[in-house]
């Protein structure tokens, strides 16, 4: 029986492999390529690599191989080899342009010898582009290590070009196909936003607010719009009680001025947004992002960020940002592009500048121009706009996630389907965290120029579930509001979200990704930080949750638990958790370098009494012992265990045992 298992599943393996198409992987010879000094990489022989970009659709791309002149009688030719070595039963050429041009077709076996497969012996070709598949009688006797094709371009007029050559054991035409995201239901209903949002002019650009409750986007050349030439300004629209959008209003100065305004993304909280190009105080604009926040009196006038070695050789630029505020999103061509603007990834710096901008790599940017990038809420799902892969129209919406924290690794790009992607130019794609709805630009049906539209998220596209948390810091003592800076980190990559709590302007608001554990901290000049454990591990839809934190104000006398120092069961030693709660400690008591401290060790009831004294009394040494080791002086730190004589709570449930099980520390001196 086990034997007959492992044959069916060998033929079932066999099959796969023989029923795969491999693309091409690398080029070994080619006799002309496309060369324009203005660009990079477009048309050059790579481009021939991999699977189909246009196909199958057809017609001119920069993502195929094209050869330097047009209508040669010369023989032109590309040889590209494969990263598997292996008998062959088909080629597929993919033709996207000028098709007909191919009169010979040879394989190199693995010892390079060359074999002829196939010569054309048709007329010209009347169609603009295919997938010309070579289906041979039978597996070849040999293994093919590389493909050689002979153009003739005079064949056909005008430029030809190859956007990929594949090979498989199948006798089955290989077809090129659009990478679609799965489980796409038959049916998405896009939603026009209506009069008041959209008009006879052009809306492109929206940007909704992580509550969903307020819609940003650009208009162009609208009557109300600032200056002569009626740029573009940026408008809002806010939804109503009946779930209805409000008449759209100019966001108005200082963001909106004569020339071109455009929001690109706002932050968790909603007061911080990114606006494209640099605001000068002569009204004038460079190249850039700033940055712009909201205080009780408005929006404050936009201030630039600085991006280091930011040379930007394109004339447009969009920007978005992670919901923890340190991980820019950009679209530019800098160095090492692969053609016209490509996405890039910029990293906020200790002295508050951005790191030079890193390309994301082949996998998502292509010899195209890519545009319109959005970071989700879950900080690992990317949208953005495209015609360098295959598609339905001008340019198509994709998606790919995130596959570590280098931000450079990417899953392959899904297109987000025929229902929301037309046969016009489709980008701006953005949802609130609440994941429900998503904001796009679309020409298709539109009441103006173009239109915002908005669909309900199939489940298949949508982020990660996250959790919104809210709440305000206050004193501890007299229970008043203060400012302060909350910190949130997540306990698996120590990734930390910050921002700043203006007790003037509400509560605070972030977004987190939701199946996590994490810790919520506070801190403010003069006050002990205070900590606190937050389980999200088992959320997996948006939650609300709002959690007030308390800070200690340093006072003789004063006393606070610390709820993130854990220990391993019924031993002295830390988990892991532990020390960023610690090490807040050290950075107070630095800050305050008369300050003394009494720690005090509990135990639940559980187990022999003797023990759990002993066991209190060693955890608050090894606590002295960390403050130690980060520099503090010990005859600043005393200790005391009190076993399980000190109860705060009942030992009824492990809940409540879990309350007695604690560390406090206590303020003897300031």
């Amino acid at each position: 029986m086990r034997n007959t298992l492992t044959l069916i599943l060998f033929l079932i393996s066999f099959q796969n492999f023989a029923q795969k198409t491999f693309w091409a992987s690398r080029v070994i010879a080619f006799s002309t390529e496309y060369f324009d000094a203005k660009t990079t990489k477009e048309n050059r022989a790579i481009q021939a690599l991999g699977r189909p970009n246009k196909l199958p659709l057809y017609g001119e791309s920069v993502c195929a191989w094209q050869p330097m002149t047009q209508d040669n009688p010369q023989e032109e030719f590309l040889i590209v080899g494969f990263d598997t070595l292996m008998s062959i039963r088909q080629i597929a050429i993919a033709e996207n342009l000028g098709q007909g041009c191919i009169v010979k077709v040879e394989v190199f076996d693995e010892y390079d010898n060359i074999k002829p497969i196939w010569q054309n012996k048709s007329g010209p070709s009347s169609e603009i582009g295919k997938m010309t598949n070579i289906i041979l009688p039978k597996l070849t006797t040999f293994r093919v290590r590389g493909v050689k094709i002979v153009l003739n371009t005079a064949r056909v007029k005008g430029w030809n070009q190859i956007d990929a050559i594949g090979i498989s054991q199948s006798e089955i035409p290989i077809k090129a196909t659009i990478n679609l995201a799965k489980n796409l239901p038959a049916e998405i209903i896009k939603e026009n936003l209506g009069e008041n949002v959209n008009s006879a002019y052009r809306e492109i650009a929206p940007v909704i607010s992580p509550d969903g409750k307020t819609l940003y986007y650009t208009r162009w050349k609208h009557p109300e719009n600032l200056g002569n030439t009626k740029n573009q300004d940026v408008w809002f629209a806010e939804i109503q009680k009946d779930g209805k959008w409000g008449l759209a209003k100019p966001i108005g100065e200082p963001i909106n001025n004569t020339e071109h305004n455009a929001i690109c993304a706002i932050s968790p909280d909603g007061k911080t947004i990114l606006l494209n190009n640099v605001y000068l105080k002569d009204g004038s604009m460079a190249k850039g992002v700033s940055i712009s926040t909201k205080t009780a009196a408005g929006w404050g006038f936009p201030k630039p960020i600085n991006i280091k070695n930011f040379k930007n050789k394109s004339e447009y630029a969009e920007y978005s940002f992670s919901p923890n505020g340190r991980i820019l999103i950009m679209t530019g061509q800098f160095s090492e592009t692969q053609g016209g603007k490509d996405i890039y990834v910029s990293f906020l710096q200790a002295d508050n500048t951005w790191s030079e901008p890193k390309n994301l790599g082949k996998r998502v940017n292509t010899a195209e121009e890519e545009s319109t990038p959005f970071i989700a809420a879950d900080g690992k799902t990317l949208y953005f706009s495209t015609k360098g892969l295959s598609g339905y129209g001008n340019n198509d919406i994709f998606l790919s996630r995130r596959l570590d924290d280098t931000w450079l690794n990417w899953s392959d790009p899904e297109n987000l389907g025929s229902v929301i992607n037309t046969p016009e130019w489709d980008g701006y794609f953005s949802i609130s965290a609440l994941g429900d709805y998503a904001y796009f630009s679309s020409q298709e049906n539109a009441i103006g120029e173009e239109d915002i539209f908005k669909l309900r998220v199939p489940e298949s596209i949508k982020p990660n579930a996250v959790i919104q948390l809210t709440g305000g810091v206050y004193n501890m003592v007299d229970k008043k509001p203060i400012s302060a800076r909350i910190n949130v980190q997540n306990l698996s990559d120590k990734d930390t979200v910050c921002v700043s709590y203006d007790p003037e302007t509400g509560d605070y608001k972030m977004m987190l990704p939701a199946k996590q554990n994490y810790t919520l901290s506070a801190t403010k000049k003069g006050y002990m930080a205070v900590s606190e454990p937050l389980d999200f591990s088992k959320d997996n839809t948006f939650k609300e949750v709002k959690k007030n934190i308390y800070l200690l104000p340093i006072q003789v006398g004063q006393k606070m638990t610390l709820n993130s120092v854990f220990f391993e069961q019924s031993k002295a030693v830390f988990l892991d958790a532990s020390f960023p709660e610690l090490d807040r400690i050290i950075k107070v008591m630095k800050e305050n370098p008369t300050m003394e401290i009494m720690l005090e060790g509990h135990t639940d009831n559980q187990g022999d009494w003797n023990a759990n004294l002993l066991l209190s009394k060693e955890r608050v040494e090894e606590v002295k012992k960390y403050l130690a080791a980060g520099g503090i002086d010990m005859k600043r730190v005393q200790t005391q265990g009190y076993g399980s004589t000190r109860p705060i709570a009942s030992n009824n449930s492990e809940e409540k045992r879990r309350l007695n099980r604690r560390v406090e520390v206590t303020i003897v001196k300031n």
